[in-house]
């Protein structure tokens, strides 16, 4: 029976038939080839109760796709989940985020949050930092339901993981866009304006036909384990769309003359914070290779 991986507690991989859940063991030669199941993954499980819900895990449909942090497989798209205030935006951790999917190839999509507490300045600001990236932009409010209709649509026949640091409202988002199970939501700490990590489990939740979303845990970082400097422009889709204009092959776009993506900044078609996340990364990979 084929089903698709929705959490892995206590040695145990809860897989999702479409009609029931089984609790299932995985076969031992998948610790012995280093395997490890996860959360996402497609599997053929054999039932050894239909009474009791039990089975065992017989084969790892392959994967299209996988992350380190969080450990999920067969994305479709990844929701990045900010607050657009309440605690402020971190558009350099957003950055890094969309750096590391960008070199996964899985497609993301910026979901800002808290519409309701924001101010028509600081929507504008966020509008002007992704203009010209090609990023879809959702502005909702957990609160309130705006923009969460949209967004629904978006994650149709997708599974779409969410990711994001705590405290931006993850859970309550989920809450909203699926009946299957209820998340604990946190409060914002007042005095260091963070997030309390209501999800310790990575756990694939059943929408609709064909629609998952992944609830994973919050994060306060993202590092750069296997990207090289050379690579970064390519994480970039307003850097990699103008690279091959550029006068030099393998142009930094810092510091070499003719370079489109300079050009692109002077005319307003790359934001100067987008670019600013650029150098600052470049700077780090190049420091990093240093030592």
């Amino acid at each position: 029976m084929e089903g698709r991986i929705v959490r892995g507690i206590g040695g145990f991989y809860f897989v999702h038939t479409g009609d029931s859940v089984y609790a299932c063991k995985a076969r031992g030669i998948f610790r012995k080839e280093n395997i490890k199941p996860l959360p996402g993954d497609r599997v053929l499980i054999r039932v050894l109760s239909e009474e009791e819900k039990e089975g065992s895990i017989e084969q790892i449909l392959p994967r299209k796709n996988e992350l380190i942090r969080p450990a999920v497989a067969n994305i479709d798209q990844a929701l990045a989940v900010f607050a657009i205030t309440s605690p402020g935006l971190n558009f350099n951790l957003l950055d890094r985020l969309l750096v590391t999917l960008k070199r996964r190839e899985i497609p993301a999509v910026l979901v800002f949050n808290k519409k309701d507490l924001a101010s028509e300045s600081q929507i504008a600001e966020i509008e002007a930092h992704y203009a010209g990236s090609g990023y879809p932009c959702f502005f909702v409010s957990a609160k309130t339901g705006e923009g969460i209709e949209a967004l629904r649509c978006r994650m149709r026949g997708k599974t779409s993981s969410v990711a994001g640091p705590s405290g931006a409202g993850k859970s309550s988002l989920i809450n909203l866009l699926q009946e299957e199970e209820r998340l604990d939501t946190g409060e914002i700490s007042q005095k260091i304006q963070r997030g309390r990590h209501t999800t310790r489990h990575t756990r694939l939740l059943y929408m609709e036909k064909d629609t998952y979303i992944l609830d994973t845990p919050g994060f306060s970082s993202v590092e750069f384990y296997d990207l090289q400097k050379e690579e970064l422009g390519d994480c970039f889709p307003e850097i990699r769309e103008r690279k091959d204009a550029c006068r030099f092959a393998g142009c930094s776009h810092l510091s070499e003359p003719d370079c489109a993506v300079k050009k692109a900044l002077l005319e307003g078609a790359v934001s100067r914070g987008r670019y600013e996340s650029y150098r600052l990364f470049y700077e780090e990979l190049k420091e990093r290779k240093k030592y």
